[in-house]
């Protein structure tokens, strides 16, 4: 569904320059801009060709190594269920577990929930902070080395995630959350 959206609405709308230069400005007879990319053939290939990418990706972890070194399948998955021994290390998914360290490192649980709930949605409210024309990251050296930081922040807190929680840890966390 978000795709059917984001495709009609990049298709009435049509894309923007990430360099802040109008184009639409100068048109052809037909009404389309001169310098602009029409959307077909160009960016519908394009996905096609993303989305055969994907699919041979995909069918080849869904064949060939369902586990993929236990990233996609816990190691526990594959172990009997026991009702009477609970696991010695029960960590989250690898995904989930920057938010789990997010949560253990606030001593107070509504403190770690809110502070999760932010860590997702503060990210929605950038773009719409930002004001300036170009968006492009090419000429904005100081938002290219921020991204960077917030993602060895993101990984730095998905390993201390993964962690037993040990008070040797709880500094890193809460640097991170």
């Amino acid at each position: 569904g978000l795709i059917v959206f984001h495709i009609l609405y990049l298709h009435k709308v049509g894309s923007n320059n990430p360099d802040g230069i109008e184009i639409k400005a100068n048109k052809r007879p037909d009404g389309h801009p001169v310098d602009g990319i029409p959307f077909h053939p160009y960016y519908s290939v394009k996905d096609l060709f993303g989305f055969g990418v994907w699919l041979i990706i995909f069918g080849a972890i869904i064949f060939y190594a369902p586990t993929f070194h236990h990233i996609f399948l816990e190691r526990t998955m594959s172990t009997p269920a026991n009702p009477l021994k609970s696991l010695p290390d029960v960590t989250p998914p690898w995904y989930l577990s920057p938010f789990y360290a997010m949560l253990r490192s606030i001593p107070n649980k509504t403190g770690g929930i809110l502070l999760m709930v932010f860590a997702v949605l503060v990210p929605f409210v950038l773009p719409w902070l930002d004001r300036n024309p170009v968006k492009s990251t090419r000429y904005r050296p100081v938002t290219r080395v921020l991204l960077i930081i917030f993602f060895i922040n993101f990984f730095v807190l998905a390993y201390l995630g993964e962690q037993p929680p040990l008070p040797k840890y709880f500094f890193m966390e809460r640097l991170g959350g």
